[in-house]
């Protein structure tokens, strides 16, 4: 759905998305890119995945919407495998980046973010590790978006305190990929640079020599008189 200016040039884009397969569903809703409310059919609710800041609202009556719709498309499903003779699925494997949500700074809290685009068909997995540790706490994966090319991308994230030394790791697993991918990430410590001090104390030297040698030539100067 889009809204568009009388010139034509579009506004926004409204996305609505329900899916399913034998053993999985989704049902969710976006803005401009972004998954404003998606059905956690395992936890039996619905979901805002908004940030803070965002003004709170809410879809009275979506999950119970997004049950009745699992129900309708589980029904298309088995009819169009019927009908197309269950075509083989076509499979791209997923890329993978990491990064930090805010600038770095040792010792601040921040928030890792693992995205993965280019993929079909969901889902993806992803895990994350810190030192070869996995990580299961405050882990959160947004649920699958499409790209224009029909293809997907997922966001996983992970709270954390950055300290020196700490490789944090982020592995996805797809059926698209003969082994998993994993992006690697650790914070980057910049040594304070000595290049300012060497030359304030070399100028502050040749300075206190100056002085010494004008002092020198002064009192030679006047014994000459």
């Amino acid at each position: 759905c889009w809204q568009v200016y009388a010139e034509h040039k579009v506004l926004h884009i409204d996305l609505v998305i329900t899916g399913c397969s034998d053993s999985d569903g989704v049902d969710m809703y976006g803005l401009d890119g972004e998954e404003m409310w998606y059905a956690d059919f395992n936890k039996g609710e619905g979901v805002m995945p908004l940030p803070p800041f965002a003004d709170p609202f809410t879809y009275p009556g979506a999950y119970e919407g997004a049950v009745g719709n699992q129900g309708i498309c589980k029904a298309n499903l088995a009819t169009c495998i019927k009908a197309y003779k269950n075509p083989e699925e076509k499979i791209a494997p997923p890329h993978s980046s990491i990064y930090p949500r805010d600038d770095v700074d040792l010792g601040v809290e921040n928030t890792l973010i693992c995205h993965v685009s280019g993929f079909h068909p969901a889902p993806v997995r992803v895990r994350w590790t810190r030192n070869n540790q996995n990580l299961t706490e405050g882990v959160r994966l947004s649920t699958p978006y499409p790209n224009a090319d029909f293809t997907l991308n997922q966001f996983s994230s992970l709270p954390f305190t950055p300290e020196e030394g700490d490789i944090y790791g982020c592995t996805v697993e797809h059926k698209g990929l003969a082994e998993p991918l994993t992006r690697i990430w650790e914070p980057e410590v910049i040594q304070p640079s000595v290049g300012p001090a060497v030359f304030c104390g070399v100028g502050l030297t040749l300075g206190l020599l100056g002085v010494a040698a004008g002092t020198f030539f002064l009192i030679k100067g006047n014994q000459c008189n």
